[in-house]
């Protein structure tokens, strides 16, 4: 899955030491429940995580813990959320990505 997740009011709040501190956020969700990060990109207002999950957790399981630990850290890390407590817009953009392949056998 191609997950992206944007700041609230899309403001910019990412830079140096934060992108770091949401990149290992998302590593720490990843670790306990079991899925991988294929590839993380953060730019200043959104985040960009090419995700590889197991069928047993659905797309909102995995979202809803990846921001919410990466919010709590980032607060507990003293930095400002765009808006009182929120760090993320409630919202997130989730597509599938790959391919499946078919193995025909016989006459077409």
């Amino acid at each position: 899955m191609h997950l992206v997740c944007v700041t609230k009011y899309r403001r910019s709040v990412f830079i140096g030491e934060s992108i770091d501190l949401i990149e290992k956020s998302f590593r720490e969700v990843v670790q306990k429940m079991n899925f991988q990060v294929l590839e993380f990109n953060c730019e200043s207002n959104h985040v960009h995580a090419l995700i590889e999950y197991p069928p047993k957790l659905s797309i909102s399981q995995i979202v809803n813990a990846l921001k919410g630990v990466s919010s709590r850290r980032y607060g507990q890390a003293g930095h400002k959320k765009p808006h009182k407590e929120a760090l993320w817009s409630p919202s997130y953009f989730a597509v599938s990505v790959g391919c499946a392949f078919r193995s025909f056998k016989g006459v077409y």
